[in-house]
């Protein structure tokens, strides 16, 4: 049989965001991938650099929709420690009781795509009412139910009351019901294991030597958590379990993520019957002094790590992040090697992808000459109508004929 290649993506029905994956085939088997990212050029870290410290809080924070807290807490905590501020006590701890809860809204996300794409449209449906559950509780908590806002430098901008704890300890019971489904059914329905079990397998020493993260690794049965291991946050006073498994394919990321539900379930309660009391927040300078420092955060798709260099300002020299998405990204094309074409939807979404959080770029690098430079915001315009104009499109003829 003829071998082929074929491109999936960047627009296709299995993907919600743009990223192309080349793959050649022999038959319907894959003999070799190529990840191509790169379709999203929002320019943040460089926006960031034009505002300050606040305005770039709530810059960073729409990284991504669903690890919004995971990156303003990043952020923030890299801020603090340039500044010298030491964060309250109870501000931390609302901080972890907000992480755990958007963990919990990202894995039955994470749940119900991966029966979408595995055409169990039931568990779509079901897991994403169970998460409408903690969306509303984000929303009464901090007002928000998607970018909540609840950081601010130095502490937290809201309050946990004994209302929102009368709100919350009644969802958590109602969500330890349905997590016991889902684990059920993630590990006995025979229909799920077989189109998960020895599908896109990375084994440990593939997942160490490709950086793989967060789930992605620890169903590889790689013994890594940012929360444990380089403790932030309350996570030092907060008993919970580290969440491995070895079956090192599709399957085991699934167990990972459907168990950890339980394991952020417990963080909450323990936090609702522990939150200490004190003040929100401490004061912090509006001009940052000179220092960098490198902050590590355990997000639900993996370790998402912030770089920030401050100049003395109120702005920002440098802000440079590491999303997760990025550091599970090389792997996949490993995981593809030897499936079937079939599998590619659920493969590629079970390192739970986000290449909004992924794709930023302020430079490009021209190929004839092999020089690299960095690009303003007229440069980089430039170069999009230079480049789309090699190709036969001019906007200029476009915009005449509207």
């Amino acid at each position: 049989m003829a071998k082929v290649t074929i491109p999936l993506g960047p627009q296709h029905p299995a993907l919600k965001e743009p990223a192309n994956f080349a793959l050649s085939l022999d038959g319907e088997r894959i003999i070799g991938a190529a990840v191509n990212l790169g379709y999203n050029h929002r320019g943040i870290e460089k926006a960031c650099e034009s505002r300050n410290y606040t305005q770039t809080l709530y810059l960073i924070e729409r990284i991504c929709g669903i690890c919004s807290h995971s990156h303003s807490t990043a952020f923030a905590r890299a801020v603090e420690e340039v500044a010298g501020v030491e964060v309250p006590i109870r501000a931390e701890w609302i901080r972890t009781l907000v992480a755990e809860l958007e963990r919990l809204h990202s894995h039955m996300l994470w749940l119900g795509v991966a029966g979408h794409e595995l055409g169990f449209d039931t568990l779509f449906m079901v897991s994403w009412r169970d998460r409408e559950l903690v969306l509303d509780l984000l929303s009464k908590i901090t007002g928000n139910r998607v970018n909540y806002g609840v950081n601010k430098l130095g502490g937290v901008r809201c309050d946990i009351t004994q209302e929102h704890i009368d709100l919350i300890k009644p969802v958590l019971d109602q969500l330890d019901e349905s997590i016991k489904y889902y684990i059920e059914l993630v590990t006995n329905e025979r229909t799920l294991a077989a189109r998960m079990l020895g599908v896109g397998t990375l084994n440990y020493d593939d997942a160490v030597a490709y950086g793989a993260s967060g789930p992605v690794a620890r169903a590889a049965g790689v013994n890594r958590d940012t929360r444990r291991d380089d403790p932030y946050a309350a996570y030092p006073e907060i008993p919970f379990n580290v969440i491995i498994d070895d079956h090192a394919d599709v399957y085991g990321r699934a167990v990972v993520r459907a168990l950890e539900l339980v394991e952020s379930v417990k963080i909450i309660r323990f936090i609702l019957d522990n939150l200490p009391d004190g003040p929100l927040e401490t004061r912090v300078p509006r001009r940052i002094p000179e220092g960098e420092a490198f902050s590590r955060y355990e997000a639900p798709r993996g370790e998402d790590v912030h770089y920030i260099k401050g100049n003395g300002t109120d702005k920002p020299e440098r802000v440079k992040v590491r999303a997760p998405t990025m550091a599970n990204a090389a792997s996949v094309a490993l995981m593809l090697q030897g499936s079937y074409l079939a599998d590619v939807p659920i493969i590629v979404a079970a390192i739970d992808p986000c290449f909004s959080c992924t794709d930023r770029t302020i430079s490009v690098v021209d190929y004839s000459s092999g020089r690299e430079g960095t690009l303003d915001w007229q440069a980089l315009r430039k170069y999009s109508i230079d480049w789309y104009r090699s190709q036969g499109i001019a906007f200029d003829d476009l915009s005449r004929r509207m």
